[in-house]
């Protein structure tokens, strides 16, 4: 009984449920590549920001209330969400003119797993 108890709360641990999906941004000509990224509605993700650029640059969002110092040929990790559908903005705070971009976020349809 106790090998029973044991073998599912391993399965349940190890289950792709509590899998984060990964989005990767990259800074390149201090400009965002996407420049628009969409994700799952109500979901825990974790953005990665690649920065190309010789000089650092700020990831800065009010929207999703984040923000964090990229340094030059590096990268970075933010965790965003659960969030409600709607577009949340972001800009690069050392160059706001040029780097600029969005989170999309979106509902998936139900049973097929697809996004709108």
């Amino acid at each position: 009984m106790f090998r029973l108890f044991i073998s599912l709360l391993l399965a349940f641990f190890s289950s792709s449920l509590w899998a984060i999906s990964e989005y990767h941004l990259e800074i390149k000509d201090h400009l965002f590549f996407p420049s628009r990224i969409t994700i799952p509605a109500g979901q825990k993700v974790k953005l990665i920001i690649h920065n190309l650029d010789e000089t650092p640059e700020e990831f800065e969002s009010f929207s999703l209330n984040r923000e964090k110092v990229i340094f030059a040929q590096s990268q970075a990790v933010i965790f965003i969400g659960p969030l409600k559908p709607g577009e949340y903005e972001f800009v690069g705070e050392y160059n706001p003119n040029s780097a600029r971009g969005s989170v999309v976020v979106i509902l998936e349809k139900a049973g097929d797993g697809n996004v709108d």
